[in-house]
């Protein structure tokens, strides 16, 4: 079971694995440069190194999530650059510590409509793909709850990413289940759960799925609002966050936190605690 938490780096990328390991994960998510922020400073080969060491010697796989700032389906050509300039910024520093995927949120179209901002998050793709050629790390689209503008609210939508882009086979996608319940799909019981699912692999197809984030949800079906809860704690609840835990199709797929954190490590320990006890052995 690939089980784990969005874990700090402060003091460097390679010290998210004494955390992983303190909470007896057996798998992370980081990111690699500050979220709120377009530029960084490279990477250090001596922090490289450390990481690559660190991260073989535990064996823990490790997801990258890009910064919340990139928006490759805005209309706003400035923007648009931007973002793909630091969003190849973010897959050079991911293939450089041999993390295999970056969960980005494909960003909102702004106003030019769903179409066009479908088209213009696959045009940035291609260029980044383009500047990139060789790279063995692939982009995670990720499920967005539908809040403002956002694209990827249904499945359709992230499926139609994958179609226009030139190159498919170096995209994924990154499942949200507070996403996925606020954007409208229902998956609270064994039933519901498992035509959800049917319909993902209809649309967008199993072997895409590779990131999988665990968060309770504040708000309730169909809200479109994104805002994240402990698990148990929210309109999920505790039970169907165990369909996903112990459907043998995700076994391979990385389980992550992205819950609130107001207590570190406090709740990260507790809802992963929560999310074990579902586990069947």
């Amino acid at each position: 079971m690939l089980l784990g938490a969005h874990l700090s780096v402060s003091g460097g990328v390679d010290t998210a694995f004494d955390r992983a390991k303190q909470l007896n994960c057996t798998a992370l998510q980081i990111f690699t440069k500050s979220n709120r922020q377009w530029q960084a400073k490279d990477l250090e080969l001596e922090v490289i190194d450390r990481f690559c060491q660190q991260q073989q010697a535990c064996g823990l796989p490790v997801v990258c999530h890009a910064s919340y700032l990139l928006n490759l389906g805005t209309p706003d050509d400035a923007i648009w650059h931007k973002s793909i300039d630091a969003l190849v910024i973010e897959l050079e520093r991911c293939e450089q510590l041999k993390i295999p995927y970056l969960v980005l949120h494909p960003g909102g179209h702004m106003g030019s409509g769903i179409e066009a901002g479908l088209a213009r998050v696959a045009a940035g793709l291609d260029i980044v793909h383009q500047r990139l050629p060789g790279h063995q790390v692939k982009t995670a689209l990720e499920i967005s709850a539908g809040q403002g503008s956002h694209l990827g609210v249904t499945f359709f939508e992230i499926a139609e990413m994958l179609r226009l882009c030139q190159q498919p086979e170096r995209l994924a996608v990154c499942f949200d289940t507070c996403h996925a319940l606020a954007a409208g799909y229902e998956f609270r019981t064994p039933e519901s759960y498992e035509a959800m699912m049917a319909e993902f692999d209809r649309v967008i197809g199993p072997e895409r799925l590779k990131v999988c984030h665990l968060n309770d949800s504040e708000k309730d079906l169909g809200s479109r609002v994104d805002r994240h809860a402990h698990i148990g704690e929210g309109c999920i609840g505790l039970e169907p966050f165990g369909y996903f835990l112990n459907d043998p199709r995700l076994q391979d797929v990385p389980f992550l936190l992205e819950t609130p954190l107001d207590d570190d490590p406090g709740d990260n320990i507790r809802n992963l605690e929560k999310l074990r006890s579902l586990i069947k052995t």
